[in-house]
């Protein structure tokens, strides 16, 4: 005979959601109601003619949707965005995890130093900052060309040299919060672990890769499921120091194809479904991380 569960234990289960009401009250219609849009005007027909009220809306189901498959240059754009998303995911946790190591071996005034400069790299807008990182780049008065002797050398021309820029750039913006999370992570490990290691003979290294490593893997999956978010979607700074994209569209990247579909080319419907693939991906990408961070025994 099966047991009645008892009232206080449900009450206990329920509890936690009941917290999360006041956020999901604000979060689900904020977010809900956008995404619900967008995914609506990918199954219509919806240009300038339908925004000025000059032609009704056409239903037209998953065309857009065949028409964009069925593109080159979305199939090119997409697979340039994955790559260039990948490694600035790699060398953001490289550049933040680094740093937090370097943070727990500093005096108080190095620390306070260092902090305050990634502050302020994580504070600067996107638009300052690609801005101030393209007057130093720039081929006739860019301090780095001065320094380094490259008289007229555009930084911006050549695909790869471009993207490395850009690259640098969005990984100055996005490595305090790896840098910080990691650190806040490291100073909860208790010094008791970190000893026994060092008394067993681990180096530097292997304490942190084989000690603080493991014990960091919720803190890793957040940053990371951040980070690919941040860097996939990545627009401004490409937008702004590759002027749109750089020559002949060399380092467009999938936001920004979606933007010039929908705003250049008036072409909203085709741009949304862009979008909503975007979505999908980005989707379908964390939920495989945290499935993975399950299977292996981590909950975030």
């Amino acid at each position: 005979m099966a047991l009645a569960r008892s009232p206080s234990r449900c009450g206990f289960r329920a509890r936690p959601w009941l917290y999360l009401l006041p956020a999901a009250a604000v979060l689900v219609p904020m977010f809900g109601y956008p995404l619900y849009t967008l995914g609506l005007l990918s199954v219509f027909d919806y240009r300038q003619a339908q925004v000025s009220g000059g032609r009704p809306s056409t239903f037209v189901g998953f065309a857009n949707y065949a028409t964009l498959f069925g593109d080159a240059r979305f199939w090119e754009v997409l697979l340039q965005t994955v790559g260039f998303a990948a490694a600035l995911v790699v060398a953001t946790l490289a550049v933040g995890a680094a740093l937090a190591v370097l943070l727990t071996r500093t005096g108080p005034v190095p620390r306070t130093a260092l902090s305050l400069a990634a502050l302020g790299a994580w504070a600067a807008p996107a638009m300052t900052g690609s801005t101030v990182w393209m007057f130093l780049f720039d081929a006739e008065l860019g301090l780095v060309n001065q320094v380094l002797g490259l008289d007229g050398f555009n930084w911006f021309y050549d695909r790869w040299v471009s993207f490395g820029v850009v690259g640098a750039t969005i990984v100055w913006h996005s490595f305090p919060l790896v840098m910080l999370t990691l650190y806040a992570g490291i100073q909860a490990i208790p010094a008791s672990v970190l000893e026994a290691a060092a008394l067993d003979g681990a180096s530097a290294w292997q304490s942190f890769w084989k000690v603080m490593t493991p014990m960091l893997r919720p803190l890793v999956a957040i940053v990371v499921i951040q980070s690919v978010i941040w860097d996939f979607k990545v627009f401004t700074q490409i937008y702004v120091m590759t002027n749109g994209g750089g020559v002949a569209g060399q380092n467009t990247v999938l936001n920004v194809y979606a933007y010039q579909t929908a705003f250049g080319s008036s072409e909203y419907g085709l741009g949304s479904a862009i979008a909503v693939v975007m979505t999908l991906i980005l989707l379908a990408v964390t939920l495989l991380y945290i499935r993975a961070l399950h299977r292996g025994g981590e909950r975030l």
